[in-house]
């Protein structure tokens, strides 16, 4: 991989959205190099449509990632936007709720949703719960969501590695929580790591070895808030020493909303660590990944131009949904204010813009 390192460092005049292609095509060559998986259909099926997609998205109008688009206009008319998809994407933290409390509107708006017939999904890229979890919060909070309705980011990754054919006799390290080993143990994968590592501590002794699994066949990390360095230690010797060694994140996320009082570090810092000690690039299945997107549109049978993605992030809800072909409108109930939105340093911009989600109802009234 120093060769891969090396070359990326040598196209940073390249556009950030050629820089994303040009990486997923060095991912393509190493998962194509890598012994595990080089009977892998279904893997080189995958990257196939990830490299067409950057392609895809390089010729579009209105390129996909910071290519200068349209300013957001505020939302006007909630109706026309309402009828001109047949699906709505949603983001949960900053949008649905903010912790535990939910945001005001917002069972009224689904429930409008619901009654013009419209398709809701919930696209989470938070994975320390699984989405039978995440339907029992949805639950408590008065929310009447399925779990076939639920898509978190720890979801993706079982997902993403039965897409891959990744073999049943290799293991996964988890630097993560609760949420990621549910989803593996469903999807029938051995499992090692997680919050069960939290406690462990590494004494530094002169010739002092640490030993690792080597049938760990990936390294899956996600937010986990009992990260510490055995589990890092760990995670760098699998991707490092494990022959064909994958190294998944859930996502890249700077920061989570883990109560409604104030921002707090997200699963970025946590992958940042791995990034920095190994000299790898993940794959990441969580949004912006078009992994998502593409299951989705596969498994209920939707058009992507036919969806809105509803978030309050710009550089993985937004980005999300363009990667997608989607139409997108940012809700400023999460992380991003206006003034960021706004700024001459943002360069991605969604189709329209509104305070909440509850707005579709006001707005709707005003245009009656």
């Amino acid at each position: 991989m120093l060769r891969s390192s090396i070359t990326c460092q040598s196209v940073t005049a390249l556009s950030h959205s050629h820089r994303l292609c040009f990486l997923s095509n060095l991912r393509f060559s190493h998962f194509a190099r890598n012994p595990l998986l080089s009977k892998s259909a279904a893997l080189i099926k995958w990257n196939n449509r990830k490299a067409n997609s950057c392609s895809n998205n390089n010729n579009r109008s209105g390129m996909a990632t910071f290519t200068t688009r349209a300013l957001a206009q505020p939302l006007k008319n909630a109706d026309e936007l309402i009828d001109s998809v047949e699906t709505f994407i949603f983001d949960c933290d900053g949008v649905i709720w903010k912790g535990d409390s939910l945001i005001e509107g917002v069972p009224e708006t689904l429930d409008l949703l619901r009654s013009k017939g419209k398709r809701l999904v919930f696209v989470t890229n938070n994975s320390t719960k699984s989405r039978k979890q995440y339907g029992k919060k949805f639950e408590t909070l008065g929310l009447d969501v399925s779990e076939e309705e639920i898509f978190a980011s720890s979801f993706a990754a079982a997902a993403y590695l039965k897409s891959i054919n990744f073999p049943k006799d290799k293991k996964v390290y988890v630097i993560g929580e609760d949420g990621i080993l549910k989803e593996l143990e469903l999807a029938g994968y051995q499992y090692l790591g997680g919050p069960e590592d939290g406690g462990k501590k590494i004494e530094l002794k002169p010739g002092f070895l640490m030993e690792h699994d080597e049938d760990v066949g990936a390294v899956v990390v996600g937010f986990d808030r009992y990260f510490n360095y055995y589990k890092v230690q760990y995670g760098t010797l699998c991707i490092r020493e494990n022959p064909g060694c994958l190294f998944i994140a859930t996502n890249r996320d700077a920061v989570t909303h883990l109560t409604d009082a104030q921002e707090w570090a997200g699963g970025g810092s946590m992958v940042g660590a791995l990034i920095g000690s190994t000299q790898r690039e993940p794959l990441v299945v969580g949004k912006p990944s078009t992994f998502m997107m593409d299951y989705l549109a596969d498994k209920f049978g939707i058009q992507k131009s036919q969806i809105c993605m509803v978030g309050d992030r710009l550089d993985t809800d937004i980005l999300f949904g363009q990667n997608g072909g989607c139409k997108t409108l940012l809700v400023l109930s999460g992380v991003t204010s206006l003034a960021t939105l706004q700024s001459p340093n943002n360069k991605i911009q969604p189709d329209f813009y509104t305070n909440k989600i509850s707005d579709f109802l006001s707005l709707k009234a005003a245009a009656v």
